[in-house]
């Protein structure tokens, strides 16, 4: 047989505690409460929440607080200690920490891990109606779990290597993170709110004079805010511009030709009077046969953007019969499909020289094609040569970085928005990194 302090210190799992009663009561809305009165052991009391040290006692009697701590079946279980007030010489007078909660918070250690480790799996709301807490409340114990899993945020930024650059909305209304990305383990290193040079000049000031050197690769977008950020504080550097951004380039100038081919379509396929009689036109009717042949022109380029951006192999059959309907109607959008898909197979090349003289010939074609959008095009090609060719030698993709960005934009949406950005930046980090969250009396293999 145990007794009940020893029982409630196992059931609790915390070390260092001296459990004084225990009871059972019911509140008003007939949910069982277990209350147990507890204090530090005498080598924890006293001790500052922020540096650890024993500190003299400021108060002789310190206020009775109480702490939430994890269910035991159905009943709600809490722990009532005094908190003194001490003098720390360092941080002045503060509240002497316990050993079963972080400072100013009203849960036990565990309650926190394993609410924070449901936030990481499941919506606030949900987690909110578990816990039995506030949706806000949520949000606040994500911070300090954060906080003390990982209390120096600088340790990330060591032994880069490879980083990835990229922005990503979290609101409507314009608001943008910036985030960065480790290419070597896809986790990420450093997000912050907005977007721009300032922003990214912040991340940049908090790396060392080493931990800049180390770093050889930067990939990211053509955006040259980024470009100048990185000539200023990493020169020694590659930077690269992502392929799928350059094929992205191509997808928005094809979309531009194929928006104008449509409308020229369109008003083609409407100059043509209506028909006076109702019914099927006659065999012999040639106005009516161009009439019906520009509707399904018209018809065949609105609904072409997936044939025209999808590569030739996985082309459906019906999207097949859209391009050959294109190629014998429309020459000029047919020009700009084939130029897109030029570009794309250039980047898939793995020489560099070789790449280098199939972009030097694509630009020639793109320059001499009389259409206007490609023509742009390849200024814009022209003026990040450098920084494709690194990406072809480098043989690096922001594909990972994308994929961070869909996985931050599903935690927003899990967790049906964020009130406190904070909040919301140490959620990303808790997830898209490698920490694992303690669970209470769990082997570490089964909190990943």
């Amino acid at each position: 047989m145990v007794s009940t302090s020893t029982l409630c210190k196992n059931l609790l799992n915390v070390k260092g505690i001296v459990v004084e009663d225990a009871n059972v009561w019911c509140d008003e809305s007939n949910v069982q409460h277990l209350l147990i009165k507890a204090r530090p052991h005498k080598r924890l009391q006293h001790r500052c929440p922020h540096c650890g040290c024993k500190c003299p006692g400021y108060d002789h009697h310190g206020i009775t607080r109480r702490w939430r701590a994890m269910d035991f079946g159905g009943v709600l279980v809490e722990i009532e200690s005094a908190c003194p007030r001490i003098c720390c010489p360092q941080h002045g007078v503060v509240v002497a920490s316990v050993p079963w909660a972080f400072h100013n918070s009203g849960f036990t250690k565990d309650f926190e891990y394993s609410t924070a480790w449901l936030a990481t799996q499941l919506n606030k709301s949900a987690v909110a109606a578990y816990m039995r807490i506030a949706w806000d409340t949520v949000g606040n114990i994500i911070s300090r779990v954060h906080q003390d899993i990982e209390p120096d945020m600088h340790k990330r930024l060591d032994g880069l290597r490879v980083i990835g650059i990229d922005e990503t909305s979290y609101r409507k209304g314009h608001k943008y993170l910036t985030v960065v990305v480790n290419h070597e383990n896809n986790t990420v290193v450093w997000v912050h709110e907005g977007k721009g040079k300032a922003v990214l000049t912040l991340f940049m000031e908090l790396l060392s004079k080493e931990q800049r050197e180390s770093i050889k690769v930067v990939s990211a977008d053509g955006a040259r805010w980024i470009t100048d950020c990185v000539n200023k504080y990493l020169p020694n550097c590659e930077r690269c511009v992502d392929a799928f951004h350059v094929v992205e380039w191509a997808m928005e100038a094809l979309d531009a030709v194929r928006k104008q081919s449509w409308h020229e379509a369109r008003d083609a396929a409407q100059s043509y009077p209506k028909r006076q009689k109702a019914g099927r036109p006659k065999k012999d009717d040639q106005q009516a046969a161009e009439a019906a042949a520009a509707k399904e022109k018209a018809k065949s380029i609105k609904g072409a953007t997936f044939a025209l951006g999808k590569a030739p192999e996985n082309l459906t059959e019906t999207q097949k019969a859209k391009l050959e309907l294109i190629q014998l109607s429309d020459n000029r959008l047919y020009r700009a499909y084939k130029l897109k898909e030029a570009l794309r197979l250039i980047l898939h090349m793995t020489d560099v020289e070789e790449a280098d003289a199939a972009l030097i010939g694509w630009v020639k074609w793109a320059r001499h094609c009389r259409i206007p959008e490609f023509v742009e095009l390849q200024k814009k090609i022209m003026r990040h040569r450098e920084h494709i060719l690194n990406t072809i030698r480098q043989q690096i993709s922001n594909a990972r970085i994308e994929a961070n960005n869909n996985k931050i934009k599903l935690i927003i949406r899990r967790s049906f928005g964020f009130r406190n950005i904070q909040n919301m930046l140490d959620m990303i980090l808790l997830v898209c990194s490698n920490i694992n969250i303690p669970l209470p009396n769990r082997p570490a293999a089964y909190t990943a």
